[in-house]
C-alpha cells in the first residue's frame, strides 16, 4: 500500500511540475541548452559551409540533442530549398536575389539576413606556373567574359610574354554565390561568364583540378586556398592600385579589391519560432568571430556582431507569437 501511495504522490507532483513549467522541456529551450532538442537543416554556399559546420560542431557540445545537418548545393541551390521551406537556415556568399526573395514571399516565408564574416576570392594557379605572379582586373575579364569562349584559349593571349600554352580554367558552378560575385566584380554583371571551363560546386574538386595541371587557373574562396596552400600558387590581383594578394589583413583593411565580400546566413520566420533554431543562431553570432578566423575567414568587428544579434532578436520578437 505504501508503494502505491508513493507512486500516486510522485505522479501528482510530477504532473503539477509539468504543468507549471509549460509542457515538454525539449520543445522550449527550458533553463538551458541541454533541454533543447530537434533538427536544424542548413544548405547553401560551399564558402560559408566551413564556418557553419565548425559552429555546429561546437553547438553540439552545449545542445547535444539538437541535430544540425549542413548541405552544400551552392548559394542559389540553398535559396531554392529555403524558399520552399525545406531548410530553416541558408548559407549564402551573396545577398538574396529579387527572384529568390519573391519565391520566399509567395510561399509565406519571411527571413532575416545576417552577416557572419568576410572573405576574399583567391585566384590560384599551379605551383609550377613560373610566369604569372599577378593579373589585372582587365586581364581577368579578358579571360572570363563570355566573348572569351573558344577565343582566349592560351596563356599568351592574356599577356605578351606569357607562354604559348593552353589556358585550362577551373571555377565554381553557376549555382554558386562565388561564381555570381566573381562575375559581377570582374566581368561587370552577375552570371556573365564563358562556359568552356571546368565547373564544380565542390571547392575541393577545384583545388584538385588546379593542383594537378601546370597550365591551370582557377578561383574560389580564400579559406580553401589557406587550407591547400602547399598545393597551389596564389595570384595577386591588380585592381588599379598595384598587385595585392588576398589575406586576412588585406581583406579586412579593404586593400584587396574588387574580390572581397561579406558572407551571410539567412534565417526563416519558421526558424524564428523554434527555440532550438533561435539558440543556435544566437550561439552562431556569439562565436562567429573566433570560428571565422580559425577556419581562414575574416571576422567582422565585434560591434557588427552585436548589431547582427540585435537585428536577429528583433526578428524573433516579430514571429515568436505568430
Amino acid at each position: 500500500m505504501n508503494a502505491i501511495i508513493k507512486s500516486m504522490i510522485f505522479l501528482l507532483v510530477g504532473g503539477f511540475f509539468f504543468a507549471a513549467c509549460g509542457g515538454d522541456a525539449s520543445s522550449r529551450g527550458g533553463n538551458g541548452d541541454n533541454a533543447l532538442s530537434g533538427k536544424i537543416e542548413i544548405d547553401g554556399s560551399s564558402t560559408v559551409y566551413p564556418i557553419s559546420e565548425a559552429i555546429a560542431e561546437e553547438f553540439r557540445e552545449v545542445a547535444p540533442d539538437v541535430h544540425v545537418t549542413i548541405g552544400v548545393s551552392g548559394t542559389g541551390g540553398g535559396f531554392r530549398k529555403f524558399s520552399r521551406g525545406e531548410t530553416l537556415i541558408s548559407d549564402a556568399s551573396r545577398p538574396i536575389k529579387d527572384e529568390e526573395a519573391k519565391a520566399c514571399q509567395e510561399n509565406g516565408i519571411g527571413y532575416v539576413e545576417l552577416e557572419v564574416a568576410y572573405d576574399g576570392l583567391a585566384v590560384v594557379a599551379n605551383p609550377e606556373n613560373d610566369w604569372c605572379d599577378y593579373l589585372t582586373v582587365e586581364e581577368l575579364k579578358k579571360i572570363w567574359e563570355p566573348e572569351a569562349q573558344d577565343a582566349v584559349k592560351n596563356w599568351n593571349q592574356v599577356r605578351d610574354g606569357f607562354p604559348d600554352a593552353p589556358l585550362n580554367l577551373f571555377g565554381p558552378g553557376t549555382a554558386s554565390g562565388t561564381f555570381d560575385y566573381f562575375t559581377e566584380a570582374i566581368v561587370g554583371e552577375s552570371g556573365r561568364s564563358r562556359g568552356d571551363y571546368m565547373p564544380s560546386e565542390d571547392d575541393h574538386v577545384l583545388v584538385q583540378g588546379v593542383a594537378g595541371d601546370k597550365n591551370a587557373l582557377g578561383f574560389f574562396g580564400l579559406a580553401y586556398f589557406e587550407e591547400n596552400a602547399d598545393k597551389l600558387k596564389l595570384i595577386a590581383v591588380d585592381g588599379g592600385e598595384g598587385p595585392v594578394k588576398p589575406s586576412l589583413e588585406t581583406v579586412m583593411n579593404g586593400s584587396y579589391q574588387p574580390l572581397s565580400r561579406p558572407l551571410f546566413i539567412y534565417v526563416s520566420s519558421e526558424g524564428a519560432r523554434r527555440p532550438e533554431v533561435v539558440k543556435f543562431v544566437e550561439f552562431y553570432l556569439n562565436n562567429a568571430a573566433k570560428i571565422a578566423e580559425d577556419v581562414g575567414y575574416v571576422p567582422a568587428p565585434q560591434s557588427e556582431y552585436d548589431e547582427q544579434l540585435k537585428k536577429f532578436k528583433d526578428f524573433v520578437a516579430r514571429f515568436r507569437n505568430q
